[in-house]
C-alpha cells in the first residue's frame, strides 16, 4: 500500500504540474480540496483521467470522485480494491 501510496503522489504531481512539490510533501491523510494540496474541478477531471488511464478503474458520476478524492490514502485504497490494470 506505501508503494501505491508513493506512486500516486508522483503521478498527481505530474499531471497536475505541482513542480514545487515533492512527493514527502504531500500528507496522504490529508485532503486534496479545499485545504491540504487545495485542488479544484479541473483537477478533479484530471484525476478522473489519471484512474482510468493508469489503473483501469472508471467513475460513473462525479459524487463517486468526491467519496474517492478525499485523500492520497483513500485514493490508494480505492486503486488497490478496484484496480484492472
Amino acid at each position: 500500500m506505501e508503494a501505491l501510496i508513493l506512486e500516486l503522489k508522483k503521478e498527481i504531481i505530474e499531471v497536475l504540474n505541482l513542480e514545487e512539490i515533492k512527493p514527502e510533501d504531500i500528507d496522504e491523510n490529508a485532503p486534496l480540496f479545499g485545504e491540504g494540496l487545495g485542488l479544484d474541478s479541473i483537477d478533479a477531471l484530471e484525476l478522473i483521467v489519471l484512474m482510468e488511464k493508469n489503473y483501469g478503474i472508471k467513475l460513473n458520476n462525479a459524487s463517486e470522485g468526491r467519496d474517492i478524492f478525499k485523500s492520497v490514502r483513500v485514493m490508494a485504497e480505492y486503486i488497490e480494491k478496484n484496480r484492472t490494470k
